[in-house]
């Protein structure tokens, strides 16, 4: 009697998947594609984008929740944007605004951000495919008040600014909400705000330290900004960064350590601040230089509040 091969006792099927594990097969005859992960869309400033001194846009919050939940990034945000250009303002450019997202953005130099997600959300191939938009917005609108003079000028520069975010970012929740409702997604909408990077001010610049405009951030933020965006977000759909327990900062970088009985907190070359201070300075680029953006643990530390709001 004949014997027969080797290669002829080898089943068909582990051939084929050797191959196709090799990348030898042909398309038509590989196993079947992976299904297309849901889009989450991220619009906003330059924490949507991840902008860090030096380096310019990042991976940010948006790389880190849309890893965690499997989601394709879709990016429409814009280094610069105000609760005004987000409805107004075409493009995203270096000379007007920017950077855009460094990872997976999607370009809209003819439309406003607000008009490239709803057109995103409105064709046809993405209809119940979007799962989730976050949205961080309103921190550019208040950034010149630091500078407006005195603390009771400062908080009226706040206060105006509030209306305008009151009014532009429920404008913005509710055209993104009836877009969705269109087109069959029941994506949630999460809003965002910040960390009081003006706590800073309580140790920078270290020869003109203003530890006065450091606690009259805290009352900007509980009583003017924070409560704004809640409101045209919905609580349910808001995630308080800003009041957020970071480690030692157990009360979150808003809070009156005195009253809590909270401790002050060793941090070269600083000395011993309030815990919430040393949040500023451990999650962000405001102690060191100025600048107001998140650092990299302090991206990460925002993208894990979205993921633990999410249901």
């Amino acid at each position: 009697m004949r014997k027969r091969s080797i290669l002829a006792l080898v089943s068909p099927m582990v051939i084929a998947a050797s191959l196709a594990t090799a990348g030898l097969v042909a398309p038509g005859v590989s196993a079947a594609a992976k299904p297309a992960l849901p889009y989450y869309l991220a619009l906003g400033d330059s924490y949507s984008v991840g902008d860090q001194p030096g380096m310019g846009a990042t991976a940010g919050y948006t790389g880190y929740v849309a890893k965690k939940e499997k989601l394709q990034l879709e990016n429409f945000g814009c280094g610069g944007a105000t609760t005004t250009s987000i409805l107004a303002a075409n493009g995203c450019t270096e000379s007007g605004f920017g950077p855009p997202a460094a990872f997976d953005a999607v370009a809209h130099p003819t439309t406003t951000q607000e008009q490239a997600a709803v057109a995103f959300i409105a064709d046809p191939s993405h209809h119940g495919k979007v799962a989730l938009i976050t949205v961080s917005i309103g921190g550019n609108d208040v950034t010149g008040c630091r500078s407006a003079g005195s603390l009771t000028l400062i908080l009226a520069c706040v206060n105006t600014a509030d209306t305008a975010i009151t009014a532009n970012v429920g404008s913005l929740v509710s055209d993104l909400n009836t877009a969705l409702t269109a087109a069959g997604d029941t994506a949630k909408i999460v809003g965002l705000t910040y960390p009081d990077v003006i706590l800073g001010d309580w140790v920078f610049p270290s020869n003109a330290t203003n530890q006065s405009l450091a606690a009259l951030s805290v009352t900007a933020f509980d009583a003017l900004i924070n409560p704004a965006l809640s409101a045209a977000y919905g609580a349910a759909n808001f995630v308080n960064v800003t009041q957020a327990p970071y480690k030692k900062a157990v009360a979150g970088d808003d809070s009156d350590a005195a009253s809590l009985g909270l401790p002050p907190v060793n941090l070269p070359p600083y000395g011993k601040i309030p815990p919430a201070v040393w949040e500023i300075c451990k999650l962000t680029y405001f102690c060191s230089l100025g600048n107001i953006h998140a650092n990299t643990k302090g991206y990460q530390f925002i993208g894990q509040l979205v993921v633990a709001h999410l249901p």
